[in-house]
């Protein structure tokens, strides 16, 4: 899939011989009101969400491969709203099959397997239901060029990401709005991350965690590696307080929608009335031209001040993105308990 090693820095423009340069075109945000997980009040809402970008067929062709990557942190909450919720994977994965794509679910959650996290969240009768494929990540390299890694200012020279994302013809990002203890908040591109196969995400942790900007940076290089064609942000209910799993759900009542990933997050930190600097990602992604500012952001749809909220909760204390290596043996210990002990001794249970 080229687009996703092709993705330009910032904004280009290119122009004819002797023609002035046109002014780029702005990114666009639509935004709508919504309040239900209803089936059929979602795929409405959906739908008007999608409009003005030109609806899910502007994006998803007859035949496409569709990964949609929700949040899948945990299956160990799964009433505190800290994943995205299974009706919204439902109903997009009905309009991209409406459209003639074939969704398939992927993501790589911090323990145990994506398909174990899938069914603890109820994901799995869903998928049963669609007849809608469950897959694990696994990692490839990806190489980035030395020009593009002098522009973006840092010294990673690669990632590792799935195959399985990069393979897709599209990727639907599928995030949900969370405050997060270490990045303050995580939207679309800190979702990404769960394209980090395994526990190669604890080992960044613990490679850049002493500097919160180059981890900023490795999630914004890996957004731009994985390159969404469309992100959907489940709004309806977020969690705020000390995410990503360790606060409440509050009602918001929105879900966004843009095929700039970066354009979305900016304008969600707006509707939580958030400032841009207190969130690394958006701090870094101002600053190396990946996101316009807000006034530069064509915003559809439901009116942002009509959504807009003054009183969301960030974590009490932000602690350190640093993962020290007994943290990294333990957590990776939990990781491979979950996977390969408790989930095949209760799948066995359920079956005996």
């Amino acid at each position: 899939m080229s687009a996703n090693t092709d993705r330009p820095i910032a904004p280009s423009v290119t122009s004819a011989k002797h023609s002035p340069p046109s002014p780029p075109k702005p990114s666009q945000v639509s935004l709508q009101a919504a309040h239900s997980y209803e089936r059929d009040a979602l795929t409405a809402a959906l739908v008007k969400l999608l409009a003005p970008l030109g609806g899910i067929e502007a994006i998803v062709k007859p035949g496409d491969r569709v990964l949609l990557k929700p949040n899948l942190l945990t299956g160990a909450r799964p009433t505190k709203e800290c994943t995205t919720r299974p009706e919204l994977v439902y109903c997009v994965a009905k309009l991209v099959q409406k459209a003639g794509g074939k969704p398939f679910l992927g993501d790589s959650p911090a323990f145990g397997s994506a398909a174990g996290v899938a069914k603890a969240n109820g994901l799995d009768q869903l998928a049963a239901e669609l007849n809608l494929p469950i897959v694990e990540f696994h990692g490839q390299r990806f190489a980035i060029g030395a020009e593009q890694a002098q522009q973006r200012e840092h010294d990673l020279q690669h990632l590792r990401l799935s195959k399985e994302a990069l393979g897709a013809d599209v990727i639907i990002n599928l995030p949900k709005v969370k405050s997060h203890a270490q990045m303050t908040l995580t939207v679309g591109v800190k979702n990404l991350f769960g394209c980090v196969p395994g526990k190669m995400k604890a080992w960044w942790h613990m490679e850049l965690g002493k500097d919160i900007n180059k981890f900023a940076r490795m999630l914004i290089e890996t957004a731009i590696a994985i390159s969404p064609q469309l992100t959907i942000v489940d709004g309806i209910i977020g969690h705020e307080g000390n995410g990503p799993s360790g606060g409440e759900p509050r009602n918001l009542g929105v879900l966004a929608a843009s095929t700039d990933v970066f354009a979305v997050d900016r304008v969600v930190t707006e509707i939580l009335s958030i400032d841009s600097q207190q969130v690394p990602i958006m701090a870094e992604s101002i600053r190396l031209g990946l996101c316009a500012d807000l006034s530069d952001i064509e915003i559809v749809g439901s009116e942002l001040e009509q959504l807009r909220l003054s009183d969301w909760q960030l974590p009490e204390k932000l602690i350190p993105v640093d993962f020290g290596m007994p943290r990294i043996v333990k957590s990776t210990f939990k990781h491979f308990y979950i996977k390969f002990i408790k989930e095949p001794i209760s799948a066995y249970a359920r079956t005996s």
